[in-house]
């Protein structure tokens, strides 16, 4: 082959290579990535004219949560006292300031990122060593719930019922636990569906166990899940068998058969001594009559040599 073919030759290659390449679909666009939404917002404030106050705040989904507390100070109001944050006890990195007197109060504001169940808890803003406000943040408590235990029957069929007050928020769903020990433990009605079964209707939850037994007794737990996290209530059931509520009719009534033995067993003695009493008495007065007659011939003989 002469070097002028060898070059065609290679010209053709490059030629169809070309081809390849600007002829291939290009393939599709992907999407640009989407920022994540924003947080919503919420402050809560509270104003301090004591040493101390507790502020109950409720939360149902994540929030950028700005606490504001403001205190009134004392007699000797200082043009600057040191404020700082502590979450259940523990103080927060960066928190230490000087906060400054403004309109006779003192005012500090901080916005905590509240996105999980771990950023719940108790947050405390300090003035000093002198004043303190508590923002304990938590998912809405379960009010509604038995404080005396559910009483069963075994073989019976015990309805555990939980319930939020109809102000607050209703609850993504709800879930059943037991004690297992010192563990929580789920139930799982696809597992036993023939033990259990779980009713949801919005504020309320209901847990039926079916075919009671004695081991059945304990404690339960109704969980309300929140979007930022689960709040829990407590039930305690107790299961007995259909003798239990004989016991304290069967107990009266061996005191009261142990109250007649007694008695019968003491007017039988009583009897007895009474009897033994009347035989001797007899016995007396026999010998006294035999004595007078004794007496009542002895005279009359007397009488006789007399005459």
């Amino acid at each position: 082959m002469t070097a002028s073919w060898k070059q065609l030759f290679f010209q053709i290659l490059l030629l169809v290579f070309c081809r390849h390449i600007n002829t291939k679909t290009p393939g599709p666009t992907p999407p640009p990535l989407v920022a994540d939404s924003p947080l919503p917002t919420d402050v809560r404030s509270a104003i301090l004219k004591g040493e101390s106050h507790t502020e109950k705040v409720e939360v149902v989904n994540p929030v950028n949560l700005t606490l504001e507390c403001t205190w009134a100070g004392n007699r000797d109001k200082q043009p600057n006292i040191t404020g700082l944050w502590r979450k259940d006890g523990e103080e927060i990195e960066n928190s230490l300031l000087m906060v400054q007197l403004e309109n006779e109060q003192y005012n500090l504001r901080r916005v905590f990122n509240i996105v999980n169940e771990e950023s719940l808890g108790n947050y405390s803003c300090l003035f000093g060593n002198e004043a303190r406000i508590d923002f304990v943040l938590a998912a809405p408590h379960i009010g509604e719930v038995r404080d005396k235990p559910i009483v069963g029957y075994v073989g019976d069929t015990a309805v555990i019922l939980c319930k939020m007050e109809e102000s607050k928020p209703k609850p993504s769903t709800w879930n059943w636990y037991r004690t297992n020990g010192t563990n929580k433990e789920q139930i799982l009605t696809a597992a036993e569906p023939h033990r259990y079964k779980i009713v949801n209707e919005g504020e309320k939850t209901k847990l039926l166990v079916h075919n009671l037994t004695e081991a059945d007794s304990g404690s339960y737990y109704c969980a309300a899940v929140y979007p930022i996290g689960t709040t829990m209530g407590h039930v305690e059931l107790k299961v007995i068998t259909f003798f239990e509520p004989l016991k304290p009719f069967l107990a009266i009534l061996v005191e009261v058969i142990i109250l007649v033995a007694a008695i019968l067993l003491y007017e039988r003695s009583r009897s007895k001594k009474n009897y033994a009493a009347g035989n001797e008495t007899n016995d007396q007065s026999n010998t006294l009559t035999q004595g007078e007659n004794n007496e009542s011939e002895g005279s009359s003989s007397m009488r006789q040599r007399k005459v």
